[in-house]
């Protein structure tokens, strides 16, 4: 499930907290905007999905949570309805909208055929309605048209259909200048953090060994606390090096890659590492930690992807929150701050809440 907040856009309202700091509005004017937004609520271009969106405030205007799943088999639409409503309900929603997009043909008797996954509509308006929030739009989008599901009339019958707007939207333009970047699928935002082609990966690894080797020595040298300050500074110097308009992120030499990585092994600087998404410069950790997940081999790649992950979040990209942590989880099963992350996504914790939660860590002095 993937699920992004407080960079969503609301119809008529103001939008919105969080990062960046000051809130853009925008006005999505009807039905077929907010179908045309979702690629950018998103942040990719959803694919035989169903999303659900909150709906808040005065009116029921404002859009706040988007959680989206693939369509399930018919015999699990319950069962996902569940879970999708659960999570949409951690926003207090007053009201809600469901979307399928699906290039499924349509269904029905011979002679009386219906859009398709009205079931699954269904189920997703039983499952919200327990939980005592209306649906107030239901809407299928396919083959860059899009029909709602309660509409009687012949535009929304089977062949029908409303064409998607065309024209720039207040919300391009509002993605635009907070830096989204639209995928043009789930498996694009996997590719931002595979490694890329044509890297050796050896040199990656033979420098991860050295680094490993140096560390030890000043270990053994100078103490635990003579290493964790040589990989803060790593941490901060190449962080500098992403700064938007310092030089390319790939210039960064193997070796540096392998310092940074090995130093957020170290729990106390990893925790101090957490701190770069609330500082001035949040877009060069973000870019950083990309890297550095690119790069390095596992299980040295969990702790960035990590981060990766908290970046995002606090930008409410819930999307790539959850490939990344993917990515820590797939590398090491076991690492603890990707599971407890993990497991306040999947409450939806709020960026606002997550922010302060670090907040609170950062400022708490260390113990003895």
């Amino acid at each position: 499930m993937d699920a992004r907040r407080d960079r969503e856009h609301p119809p008529d309202a103001d939008a919105l907290s969080g990062w960046p700091p000051e809130p853009i509005g925008v006005r999505i004017r009807d039905a077929g905007e907010i179908a045309a937004a979702l690629p950018h609520l998103l942040g990719f271009r959803p694919r035989e999905s169903v999303v659900l969106l909150s709906l808040t405030g005065a009116g029921r205007r404002r859009v706040g949570l988007t959680v989206r799943a693939d369509i399930p088999p018919a015999e699990n639409a319950g069962s996902l309805a569940a879970v999708l409503a659960r999570s949409l309900c951690t926003d207090r929603p007053d009201g809600a909208v469901v979307v399928v997009v699906s290039e499924a043909s349509d269904e029905g008797r011979p002679g009386e055929p219906d859009i398709p996954h009205r079931d699954l509509v269904r189920e997703m308006v039983r499952a919200l309605a327990g939980l005592g929030v209306p649906v107030g739009d239901a809407l299928l989008v396919r083959g860059g048209r899009w029909w709602d599901y309660d509409c009687v009339y012949g535009c929304c019958g089977p062949g029908g259909g409303t064409p998607l707007p065309t024209e720039v939207t207040e919300l391009e333009v509002a993605s635009v200048a907070t830096g989204t970047v639209v995928e043009q699928d789930r498996d694009d935002l996997l590719a931002r953090i595979a490694p890329a082609p044509g890297r050796d990966r050896g040199a990656m690894a033979a420098a991860c060994a050295r680094v490993a080797v140096e560390c030890s020595a000043v270990v053994l040298d100078s103490g635990m606390e003579a290493v964790a300050a040589e990989s803060w500074s790593a941490v901060t110097d190449a962080a500098a090096r992403c700064r938007p308009g310092a030089p390319a992120v790939d210039g960064l030499t193997d070796t540096e890659v392998a310092r940074v990585v090995w130093g957020l092994r170290d729990g106390d600087v990893r925790d101090r590492a957490l701190g770069l998404a609330l500082g001035a410069e949040p877009a060069a950790a973000e870019q950083l930690w990309t890297e550095c997940t690119r790069r390095a081999p596992a299980p040295l790649d969990a702790a960035p992807a990590t981060l990766l992950a908290v970046s995002a979040w606090l930008r409410g990209d819930g999307a790539m929150a959850n490939v990344a942590l993917g990515r820590a989880l797939d590398s090491e099963p076991g690492y603890g701050l990707a599971r407890l992350l993990g497991d306040a996504l999947a409450a939806c914790v709020t960026p606002a809440d997550l922010r302060a939660l670090l907040t609170e860590v950062g400022s708490t002095p260390p113990a003895g």
